[in-house]
């Protein structure tokens, strides 16, 4: 009896701490803060599991003097099985104020960056020693481009972006007679939420959602590739502009997809500008039979370039 069957995946990594890092999927984020940036975030995933994903994301941006641009930087490595990728990339972003009173702030956002897409399937012990797959490695730097829109104010924002443009076959030969058969898709990824005082500055609700569509509009041969969206619900609480934390659910939109986790998250600012934070992620697909659950630590810092000093930190 034979079966056949599919499998998709999101190639880009998933932070349950996306808050401070959206640079990493959107390019109009950069300068949003209205001063000077830096994050710095590792995640272990799916604990116990041998060959779970491990990604780590440097970030950060700031606004020119003029205030209309703003500029950043992210490297991303991130590591699953024998396979990876790392990424270095900058960010430009013009931003217009919009509105009646132009309470808005509107940035269009474009970035160019290359990537290292490597496999080295060589190293994986197979009973079949003679399967030719397997005794190749892949490496490949490849050059690629996004843009995204993000349109935000005090209470509000919302986002919209596509980081990776252009879409590559991996393979190691342009006659495709290579054994390694390997695609990067683009990913599409739509942000909102708001901001809701409810003690003054003591005490500050924040909703927000976060989709990601892989995937989307790209083909191979006759077949749809891909994979199911995934949806990020999440509430958050700032307690006395120094204390964050924050409640998140991961699920894919399909019928068919189980939910991924629950997730708990704390971020701690202390007057410094130093910033503090961990996450810690519930699976609840049926991977937690055969891993632990998944968590993630992150340092960052804020300046304000303006006054020499650090600000309240910023709801977005």
């Amino acid at each position: 009896m034979l079966s056949l069957g599919q499998l998709s995946a999101q190639q880009d990594p998933t932070l349950t701490s996306y808050h401070f890092n959206a640079l990493l999927f959107n390019p109009a984020y950069a300068g949003s803060h209205e001063h000077l940036t830096v994050n710095l975030t590792h995640r272990q995933q799916w604990l116990g599991l041998e060959g779970a994903p491990v990604t780590q994301v440097l970030s950060g941006h700031m606004p020119l003097q003029n205030d209309r641009v703003g500029l950043g930087f992210t490297l991303m490595n991130d590591q699953i099985g024998p396979g990876g990728a790392t990424e270095l990339s900058g960010a430009y972003a013009y931003r217009i104020p919009v509105g009646a009173q132009k309470q808005f702030k509107l940035s269009i956002g474009f970035q160019a960056g290359v990537a290292n897409w490597r496999s080295r399937l060589g190293t994986i012990n197979v009973f079949d020693t003679d399967d030719a797959a397997f005794g190749q490695n892949l490496s490949r730097w490849l050059p690629n481009f996004g843009a995204g829109a993000y349109l935000h104010n005090k209470q509000f924002y919302a986002g919209v972006a596509v980081p990776r443009m252009l879409e590559y076959d991996l393979s190691q030969d342009n006659q495709h007679t290579s054994q390694i058969k390997a695609q990067n898709v683009r990913h599409w990824y739509l942000t909102l939420g708001g901001a809701f005082r409810l003690n003054g500055e003591e005490l500050v609700f924040r909703p927000n959602l976060l989709l990601q569509h892989a995937g989307f509009f790209s083909k191979t041969g006759e077949n749809q590739i891909g994979s199911p969206a995934s949806l990020n619900l999440g509430a958050s609480f700032l307690f006395r502009q120094l204390f964050w934390a924050g409640l998140t659910y991961r699920t894919a939109l399909a019928q068919k997809s189980s939910t991924d986790s629950a997730n708990l998250w704390v971020a701690w600012s202390l007057r410094n500008g130093m910033r503090f934070g961990a996450a810690y992620d519930i699976t609840l697909s049926k991977l937690r039979t055969a891993s632990s659950n998944s968590f993630e630590i992150m340092l960052g810092y804020e300046f304000d370039v303006k006054v020499k000093q650090v600000v309240s930190p910023r709801y977005f």
